[in-house]
């Protein structure tokens, strides 16, 4: 889906543990940089390739990943899209959750006792294919550590927004041109409403109620949430809302 010139939100379908839904993850592009945000679960390589064919944005254009945090979710096709390209792809990522993203440190939320403890209640052949793409934990190197209020001066300039809770290292990404929040999990989107972070999936929530404090001090007209979608009705009152609510 175009949101602006030069960004669009991708749409793929993920099946985690035997239910599915879709994710969002961002592709953001001008003449110098093609810019993704997030890679989706594991085996996701084919759907990468056409979704970004189809925005008009080829694989091989690919330049930067930016990983929000470290869940397999998020990070779990790195490692294919990494491999797939003709160039060298750079991966940006928050220092707190580099450790976890390069293998240093084991998963926070996917570890493998719990997955051995979903994979319980699955009937055999989903089992089989989940092992199958969970079994090899994910890891890839983080070229370049990213910091709260950096600018990155791509597409017209990126602002990081260190907003930990879901992960330590969790971060959203405001795309200044386009006026366009990019979330990661720390919002979400549930039938067309905009609402804070999944307590279910939130370690911290306290933290992270916290950091959507700091969408209030850009001007927003879109947001992208990874798990929903794109909400643009009066977003930064929606934004303001979500801060008086907590």
């Amino acid at each position: 889906m175009k949101v602006a010139n030069g960004i669009e939100m991708l749409e793929l379908t993920m099946n985690m543990m035997g239910q599915q839904s879709v994710i969002h993850p961002t592709l953001i592009w001008d003449e110098n940089e093609a810019v993704l945000v997030d890679t989706g679960i594991p085996g996701q390589l084919a759907e990468f390739r056409e979704a970004m064919d189809n925005a008009g944005v080829p694989l091989n254009k690919l330049s930067k990943v930016i990983l929000t945090h470290q869940d397999i979710d998020h990070i779990g096709s790195l490692p294919e899209i990494l491999k797939a390209s003709d160039q060298k792809i750079e991966v940006l990522a928050h220092q707190g959750d580099k450790p976890y993203i390069e293998g240093d440190k084991p998963p926070m939320k996917m570890t493998a006792e719990r997955v051995a403890k979903m994979l319980e209640s699955l009937p055999e052949e989903q089992r089989q294919k989940i092992q199958s793409l969970f079994g090899t934990p994910i890891t890839a190197k983080v070229d370049k550590t990213i910091v709260d209020g950096e600018v990155l001066p791509y597409c017209g300039g990126i602002t990081v927004i260190f907003t930990p809770g879901h992960t330590p290292g969790h971060i959203s990404l405001y795309h200044h041109q386009s006026k366009t929040l990019i979330t990661g999990d720390a919002l979400v989107a549930v039938n067309g409403k905009l609402l804070g972070p999944s307590p279910q999936a939130t370690p911290d929530m306290e933290t992270a109620l916290q950091s959507i404090k700091k969408f209030t001090k850009y001007d927003i007209e879109t947001v992208i949430c990874y798990h929903g979608g794109v909400y643009k009705e009066n977003a930064n009152q929606r934004l303001a809302e979500l801060v008086e609510l907590r």
